[in-house]
């Protein structure tokens, strides 16, 4: 039996379609600049003809757009594998201990969801000066994985709740340890929301500004995303490099995007189930 195509499917279809020019528009925009001349005059959706490539080559070398890239995928590689370390083994004690003090420290660290980063941006600077990691990508990563570690723990935690303890009892029956136990047999059951994990703060550390521009100012270590600020002056700015560094810096996150989007719906059901 087929369903009936009625008015209301009629509008729900032209609502998406609508959506989803909105979303698409500006990323149009965006590649079309980049494929101008750099003395254009004409609007940002105007059929960049003919289209040039220089704005890539100028940008990757105006900007050492190589380097900042490699800034960013080493600082985005490290934060998440301590992210997920951390969170996953920081949730499983959380998720599966029942006594009070184990709910009243889950609330406590879901908390940090609630603090604004500002309010320790002074105190984390002057940490970071005294132990001689300004500069340094070291300060870059640790600042990430506190500022993400509380909605990482979330996720691990109430999607542990929703796996049973059957492979855990049978592990622990046949002499593994707690530890040996999580590693082996509970945290290969974690990939859902691992996946979502990598691809949440991958996207949001990647495309992280002012943190880098705070604790790499004035060295030589850069970021992608401070790198193609390069291009934005008091007077003049540089929009077609902007935009072609912009395409260049995004390109390496929508690889890892499209390759776990399966995982972001699955992470994320079993944390809401939770």
């Amino acid at each position: 039996m087929h369903a009936r195509y009625t008015w209301r499917t009629l509008i729900r279809e032209v609502v998406l379609i609508l959506l989803a020019l909105a979303f698409l528009v500006p990323l149009a925009g965006l590649l079309n600049v980049s494929l101008k001349p750099q003395n254009s005059q004409t609007g940002a959706l105007a059929p960049a003809w003919p289209p040039t490539l220089d704005n890539y080559v100028e940008a990757w070398n105006q900007a050492s757009l190589g380097a900042a890239l490699a800034n960013s995928f080493v600082i985005t590689v490290v934060s998440v594998v301590l992210i997920i370390a951390f969170a996953a083994m920081a949730a499983y004690p959380l998720a599966r201990v029942t006594r009070r003090w184990s709910r009243l420290t889950f609330y406590f660290v879901i908390g940090g969801l609630l603090i604004p980063g500002q309010l320790a941006l002074l105190p984390l600077y002057a940490t970071m000066r005294d132990i001689g990691l300004l500069g340094s990508l070291w300060s870059v990563i640790l600042i990430n994985v506190g500022q993400q570690m509380p909605f990482s723990v979330f996720l691990y935690t109430m999607f542990l709740r929703e796996l049973p303890l059957d492979y855990e009892e049978a592990a622990l029956l046949d002499g593994c340890g707690p530890l040996r136990s999580f590693v082996t047999v509970v945290f290969p059951l974690l990939r859902p929301v691992t996946g979502t994990v990598v691809i949440l703060n991958s996207v949001g550390i990647w495309n992280e500004f002012f943190t880098p521009l705070l604790y790499l100012g004035g060295s030589d270590n850069t970021t992608a995303p401070v790198a193609i600020y390069g291009f934005v002056s008091q007077y003049v700015s540089q929009w077609p490099l902007i935009f072609a560094g912009l395409v260049i810096s995004v390109i390496p996150i929508l690889v890892v995007y499209f390759a776990l989007q399966k995982h972001i719906i699955k992470g994320f059901a079993g944390g809401l189930k939770g």
